[in-house]
């Protein structure tokens, strides 16, 4: 007996209320614009510079503990991350504190950082510090441009891959699917003020490329339809190739959503901002799938006139 989720037939009319789903989703995109410019993002040390501390202790690294005596000194963004390495012997335990410049400042002043190793040799007597960075706005500067750039190249590469493998009606769907994705997540980080670094920057690239994983899917069921049912209403043939793999998209997202799941409850302080980029990316790039993708395909319209009966398009012979 298997499980099912999902019926095996199902006759869904996804496109019952488009213009409230699609016209929700072009309001939630203004308001995350305007979430961003108005409160703005709670950058990280990666984007707003500060110093990186180094300790080595005999005893084991607390974390825990390690904020607790830091969180009186007031120094604002503050991660504490304990380093593996099976190199390391028993008695070598050590850890990476990142903390961020202060207003006005190039970095971490000397005398903070004198504070915080005194405050932290106050519950480890045995720890010591083999080296003190520091990453300046400048820097931080360079990190938000080559950040900028990584995002807009994957969806300049995938509104080009989406083009050729199927048609441009496609491409742009797609690529204003994936927009969506990204400024919605932006704008939530925005409202709730979570620190975005460079690993919420890897978080939105991976959404980027799981939703159109699942954009994709819908996209190849709609292409063998439209060869199939060539006199059926385009309506018709994209709420049908989005209920034929409706079992797929809810089996996919959902065990994806378990794993996550676990680790935002039980993968700690370090990894939460970065866990819970995907997990709010999973959630929304399903949606955007079929509710923005398709509706922006629907509106432009597909070429269903001299179409080969075992390719979507004359481009469609790459395998790629």
């Amino acid at each position: 007996m298997r499980l099912r989720l999902v019926p095996e037939v199902t006759t869904f009319d996804f496109f019952k209320h488009a213009k409230l789903t699609f016209g929700a989703s072009v309001l939630a995109m203004i308001l995350a614009i305007l979430a961003w410019v108005v409160i703005g993002l709670n950058f990280g040390i990666d984007f707003r510079g500060g110093t990186t501390i180094r300790t080595e202790s005999v005893q084991a690294v607390d974390v825990s503990a390690y904020r607790a005596a830091l969180g009186p000194l007031g120094l604002g963004d503050v991660t504490i991350t304990e380093v593996f390495d099976p190199s390391f012997g028993a008695e070598r335990n050590v850890a990476m504190i990142r903390i961020q410049a202060q207003d006005g400042q190039e970095s971490v002043a000397a005398d903070t950082v004198a504070m915080v190793e005194q405050a932290l040799q106050a519950i480890a007597p045995s720890i010591t510090f083999p080296s003190v960075e520091s990453v300046g706005p400048k820097v931080s500067g360079e990190l938000i441009f080559t950040a900028l750039m990584a995002v807009g190249a994957s969806l300049v590469a995938i509104l080009f891959y989406i083009w050729l493998r199927f048609e441009w009606q496609f491409s742009v769907g797609a690529v204003v699917a994936l927009f969506h994705d990204v400024i919605l997540t932006i704008g939530l980080f925005s409202v709730l003020q979570i620190r975005f670094d460079l690993a919420t920057i890897a978080a939105l690239l991976t959404i980027i490329g799981y939703s159109i994983n699942d954009t994709v899917v819908i996209f190849d069921r709609l292409r063998e339809n439209l060869i199939k049912f060539r006199k059926r209403d385009l309506r018709d043939v994209m709420n049908l190739s989005v209920n034929e793999t409706l079992s797929r998209t809810v089996m996919t997202s959902g065990t994806t959503l378990l794993a996550l799941i676990a680790l935002l409850v039980l993968g700690g302080d370090v990894i939460r901002g970065f866990v819970f980029a995907i997990t709010w990316g999973i959630i929304v790039g399903t949606y955007s799938s079929v509710f923005v993708a398709k509706n922006i395909v629907l509106f432009l319209g597909v070429n269903r006139e001299d179409k080969p009966t075992d390719k979507g398009n004359q481009f469609a012979g790459i395998d790629a």
